[in-house]
């Protein structure tokens, strides 16, 4: 989230500055570098287990949330691609969109999380299950918006400029990660 919140910033000045373009490269940049930076968090996704226990966490909860922490990937990922979307679309003023997709991507994980933990009792699979399956409703609905042409002017499809200045762009992620932390 902190990586992503300088984007917020880039974004609402491009947008006040009429480079309108400027904001799929910013989205695009911002996701080569929050996609940089969950595939460095995989390992403790991975060894979450291990790592609480060398924390002194109890051996059962350690075990548990490793276990969840493990079916958690996927959804790491989509946050990763998310965020830098929602604030693309923020810095537009689409929040109506956003909030139906959300809306929707709720009433879809609640119905989800009922038939898979309750009807078909699956438990901690059901739970993580139904969290990927709607965080990933969110950014395909929400990215689908910006493909159909919904954002004229700022998506212009995918483009190589989001590989230029990539050094700066991540050092001012960085900063405004520490900022927040």
């Amino acid at each position: 989230m902190g990586m992503g919140s300088a984007l917020e910033t880039l974004c609402g000045q491009a947008y006040g500055a009429k480079q309108l373009h400027m904001l799929g490269v910013y989205m695009q940049r911002s996701w080569v570098i929050l996609l940089t930076t969950c595939t460095c968090l995989l390992p403790v996704y991975l060894f979450a287990a291990p790592i609480l226990r060398l924390f002194k966490q109890d051996a059962d909860i350690a075990e548990l949330a490793g276990r969840f922490s493990l079916y958690m990937i996927p959804q790491l990922f989509a946050y990763g691609l998310n965020f830098p979307i929602s604030k693309f679309l923020q810095a537009q003023s689409k929040v109506m969109v956003m909030a139906v997709v959300a809306a929707i991507a709720l009433v879809f994980h609640v119905c989800l999380s009922w038939l898979l933990i309750v009807q078909f009792k699956l438990g901690l699979v059901g739970a993580a299950t139904s969290l990927n399956i709607a965080w990933w409703i969110v950014v395909l609905a929400q990215f689908g918006y910006i493909a159909m042409g919904y954002c004229p002017g700022a998506w212009n499809g995918f483009s190589w400029g989001a590989f230029r200045g990539l050094g700066s762009f991540a050092w001012l992620s960085i900063g405004s990660a520490i900022m927040l932390w």
